[in-house]
């Protein structure tokens, strides 16, 4: 255990509210209303109602607020900037913490990359605002990092460099330091609900080379079979059909690896 600043400092200045372009004061985005789609097409407006709110979101195989960070997950992804409000809301709404919103913002900015993760942070804090949240409810910087299964990591570590050290020396040094050394360390997220978060993003981005490995690093820090199945069913909606179609392969070996 040790502390350690994460450098994540464009993101902490947008969501502690300290970027001079965006006042506390906007109004957050609202996401279309069903009225609104069947204006525009009446065939979607009934499948939202019909399929996604009716169906999918009452599910019981995943929790309502699993359901959220990976919804959260694969919008902010996709840089999506109509949906992520509604979606901050419920995700509140269905019991997910300001402070862990937070984290999946930092998460998926190595995951997803800096402007998708930016972009995410400057709707968060206005959602956060209009919801009375404040920075003394948001991990800090500085924080007691979790410790780590000393073997495992020194194996991917060790694969990691042999494998890609010729190819890009800074990025294997950066995925050390930054990624697995500190990112996946903080406390304010679970692992489990780390791991979520990025299969999540990475089955929305099409990643399929990466899906098998945190696929088993999820279900190693605590997703169920069918916590992970249901994960893929809610995706199939928020990141598209083809994109779950090409990651369940990937998962069915995974699955079939760990059940024999």
């Amino acid at each position: 255990m040790r502390l350690h600043a994460l450098t994540l400092c464009s993101l902490a200045l947008l969501l502690s509210g300290c970027v001079h372009n965006a006042s506390n004061n906007q109004p957050v985005p609202s996401s279309p209303s069903l009225a609104e789609l069947g204006e525009a097409s009446p065939a979607l407006a009934h499948y939202t109602q019909k399929y996604v709110d009716d169906d999918l979101w009452k599910r019981t195989q995943l929790s309502p607020r699993d359901r959220s960070i990976v919804t959260l997950a694969a919008l902010i992804a996709r840089n999506d900037r109509v949906e992520l409000p509604y979606h901050l809301n419920l995700a509140l709404d269905n019991g997910v913490k300001p402070g862990e919103i937070s984290e999946i913002v930092a998460h998926l900015a190595f995951y997803s990359g800096w402007p998708s993760a930016t972009s995410a942070a400057e709707i968060t804090r206005s959602v956060f605002a209009q919801r009375g949240i404040t920075q003394s409810q948001l991990p800090p910087v500085n924080v007691t990092l979790l410790g780590v299964d000393e073997k495992a990591e020194t194996a991917r570590s060790t694969q990691v460099a042999s494998s890609f050290n010729s190819v890009s020396s800074g990025t294997v040094e950066f995925t050390e330091k930054a990624v697995f050394g500190d990112l996946w360390r903080r406390p304010g997220l679970t692992p489990r609900d780390r791991s979520m978060v990025t299969v999540s993003a990475l089955i929305t981005s099409g990643q399929v080379e990466q899906i098998g490995y945190h696929l088993n690093r999820a279900m190693d820090n605590g997703l169920t079979q069918r916590q992970a199945s249901e994960m893929l069913t809610q995706l199939a909606f928020y990141a598209g059909w083809p994109k779950v179609f090409s990651a369940l392969p990937v998962a069915k070996k995974a699955f079939e690896a760990r059940n024999s």
